[in-house]
């Protein structure tokens, strides 16, 4: 896939975030691109079914640009981690550094990325989540424990702490070792579990939940690295 594309759709992941629709101008100032020349791209991403794409009201992705669009992002935020951890490139430095390398990882590349950091949930510039990857494991446990080749994961999954009030999700997804899978479980969150949100996060406040019918609070930490499934709507 053209590197273009890629960095279209990533863009729009970031503005896109919680069903918001992103503008020509927006996505023209995030990746300093001319708007004519941003409306030309979007024109041809909608005709390949990438995005949705609707003149004077913006922009969404469909499910395929959503899954490439994630898994780009994925790979430029553990690439963040790796320049600022464990090559100690300077903060000012990554973001850029990182754009030009993420489009070049395989995918064994970047499950060993993620092994070597020990499975971030944060990029260290903007602090924004790392998706989960598109392997079909339960928990980051399993992965280590995988050595032979597995398929991918056929749904797209969602952190906990982007559900808003009322929304339900069933937990399909823990990132963590075995202790935060320990943690977790003497909470009742384990995988299979539905979840009822009856406060979301406020900026990087805790949110209250309801799991088999007792309500519990849940810090960013640990809402951050719980993904689960959401009911599509009819």
């Amino acid at each position: 896939m053209e590197r273009g594309v890629e960095e279209y759709l990533e863009a729009l992941y970031t503005l896109t975030q919680n069903g918001k629709m992103a503008r020509t101008t927006d996505i023209s100032e995030y990746l300093k691109i001319a708007p004519p020349s941003v409306t030309e791209m979007l024109k041809k991403l909608g005709a390949k079914s990438y995005v949705k794409y609707s003149p004077y009201r913006g922009t969404t992705l469909t499910e395929k640009g959503y899954r490439i669009a994630e898994k780009m992002a994925r790979r430029h935020r553990l690439m963040e981690r790796f320049l600022y951890d464990v090559l100690k490139i300077r903060m000012d430095a990554i973001h850029k550094q990182a754009c030009d390398m993420e489009h070049s990882l395989s995918d064994e590349v970047e499950k060993s990325l993620c092994q070597l950091l020990n499975h971030p949930y944060k990029c260290p510039d903007d602090e924004q989540l790392i998706p989960p990857c598109d392997l079909p494991f339960s928990s980051c446990e399993e992965c280590l424990k995988e050595f032979e080749e597995v398929g991918k994961r056929k749904e797209s999954l969602m952190p906990l702490k982007g559900l808003k009030e009322h929304d339900v999700g069933r937990i399909a997804f823990i990132r963590g070792n075995t202790k935060v899978l320990q943690d977790l479980r003497e909470k009742g969150l384990t995988l299979g579990t539905v979840v009822i949100v009856v406060k979301d996060a406020q900026r990087e406040g805790p949110m209250e939940v309801v799991v088999r019918g007792s309500k519990i609070v849940l810090g960013e930490d640990i809402a951050s690295n719980i993904f689960v499934k959401v009911p599509k709507e009819n």
